[in-house]
């Protein structure tokens, strides 16, 4: 059987685009309260999150061990870090890293909320 090129084309995006949105979906979780109930992002979040005192602490326990300069990115100082916030952000609120352990639902949320006020070298 011999589809014309237009068709094969088609079918290959369709195929391309099934497997990329497959991907990339990971459910977030949403933060509760003591009741149970959801919080949302503004609610739960302390603007006066300090890096040096809780985010760095959280990060050198944590992810130092393979991003300590010899995977991308590297963590190691505050400007590694806020330049990578949001992949950061991302990558911990998924549960995708770190890969040799877990972070608590209280350090997630604590680096969370440090990068959406803004990631302050504090």
């Amino acid at each position: 059987m011999n589809l014309p090129s237009k068709i094969k084309s088609i079918l290959l995006i369709t195929i391309c685009l099934t497997i990329l949105s497959c991907e990339t979906n990971v459910e977030e979780e949403t933060p509760i309260d003591e009741n149970g109930n959801p919080i949302s992002e503004n609610e739960s979040c302390d603007p006066d999150i300090s890096f040096s005192t809780s985010i760095k602490a959280i990060i050198d326990t944590n992810c130092i061990s393979c991003h300590g300069g010899n995977q991308f990115p590297d963590l190691r100082t505050y400007e590694g870090i806020s330049a990578n916030a949001s992949n950061v952000k991302g990558q911990v609120v998924s549960r995708r890293m770190p890969l040799n352990g877990s972070l608590t639902s209280e350090e997630i949320e604590l680096i969370r909320c440090w990068i959406d006020n803004g990631a302050l070298n504090n």
